[in-house]
């Protein structure tokens, strides 16, 4: 039997993610020269092109872009039978960096309390946030991030996941607004006030707040919309706006300067997840970063 070349595994992997010669070279520390000679094998092996010229560019064939993930994942799984197998994991000496894919609410709210648990048990750890302008499993597949943190969206079927917790959108204010006077506020009330909303892709939204006024015949005046939850309460808390925010990042804004109450209209809670990919899914590192993760918002959401 002719065994396949498993060296050319890893430099498969690398071809696939740079997506050029001369990246590729970079990342393993070779000559172009020597990674066109490594292009070469695994168009032989594989029986396909691979990467192809696009006009001055060169791009993946729709076959290479389909084994991207597999060549991916295999190359992981060589790494680890390959690498001295630690059967205990000791925090006191664990020296790594953690990145998490988290809107900007999620970081305020939760960011100073997970970052100071991580200091306490693992001193060597780092906690690299990335920001999270769309919903996807892009970099949870290609090992970009290790943790997705947010609302669940079209994630993918291998993709791991478990809630955090559960949370709910309210209404705030500035203090001193004239709705901090009163008790119950109406529908009415709510929407004789002009509103901030957040939207990442920017537009305006209609979410389940616009439909439950629509039932009663009522609208919002959305007179800005801003990119993110803390940009939202910095307009609200300079204006007389009325932002709407996840509760749980009310809880970690300085105390006297905004007023936040129960929406007038009845909307669903929202669960916030930690997603990863199966990959991570033993690794005794990760392992601890997601109990702390879920520790941490467990107990900073109640």
């Amino acid at each position: 039997m002719n065994e396949p070349d498993l060296n050319l595994l890893l430099a498969l992997d690398t071809f696939l993610a740079e997506g050029s010669v001369a990246g590729a070279a970079r990342r393993l520390g070779l000559s172009a020269s020597a990674m066109s000679r490594t292009l070469s094998r695994l168009r032989t092996a594989t029986g396909d092109p691979l990467l192809v010229r696009a006009g001055r560019n060169m791009v993946l064939t729709h076959y290479a872009e389909a084994i991207r993930e597999r060549a991916r994942n295999a190359a992981h799984e060589a790494r680890s039978l390959l690498s001295p197998s630690r059967a205990e994991l000791d925090l006191t000496t664990l020296d790594s960096v953690f990145t998490l894919r988290a809107n900007d609410g999620f970081v305020e709210a939760f960011g100073p309390a997970l970052i100071a648990a991580a200091a306490r048990e693992a001193p060597g750890v780092r906690l690299c946030f990335m920001p999270k302008p769309e919903k996807g499993s892009r970099h949870l597949r290609e090992g970009l991030v290790d943790l997705e943190i947010g609302v669940l969206g079209e994630m993918g079927p291998e993709i791991r996941l478990q809630a955090l917790f559960r949370d709910s959108f309210v209404a705030v204010v500035r203090a001193g607004h004239p709705l901090v006077e009163s008790e119950n506020i109406t529908p009415e009330q709510y929407i004789a006030w002009g509103h901030v909303v957040t939207s990442r892709r920017g537009g305006i939204p209609h979410g389940p707040v616009d439909v439950e006024l629509a039932e009663l015949g009522l609208k919002r005046n959305i007179a800005a919309v801003v990119p993110s939850f803390p940009a939202s309460l910095r307009v609200a808390q300079a204006s007389d706006l009325i932002a709407l925010v996840p509760a749980s990042f009310v809880v970690s804004q300085p105390a006297g300067l905004l007023y936040a109450f129960n929406l007038p209209v009845a909307t669903r809670q929202i669960t916030v997840s930690q997603m990863w990919h199966p990959r991570s899914e033993a690794d005794l590192a990760h392992r601890w970063l997601r109990q702390l993760v879920l520790s941490v918002c467990r107990e900073h959401a109640a």
